[in-house]
């Protein structure tokens, strides 16, 4: 259960993040960098949660 719910968290975020980017304040734009790559390691947190899990 953990690795949808991290891949969904991943997902909003990596979106988000990318919507802050295109944002004409800098400060919104490194927030959506930031943003974004937060996402994008809950996705492979995710990832790897679900090929541990299906190795057991």
């Amino acid at each position: 259960m953990g690795e949808f719910t991290d891949k969904v968290k991943g997902n909003v975020n990596e979106a988000i993040g990318k919507a802050k980017q295109k944002s004409d304040d800098p400060e919104t734009r490194a927030e959506g960098r930031e943003d974004e790559a937060k996402g994008k390691a809950q996705q492979a947190k995710g990832e790897a949660e679900g090929k541990v899990g299906n190795d057991i």
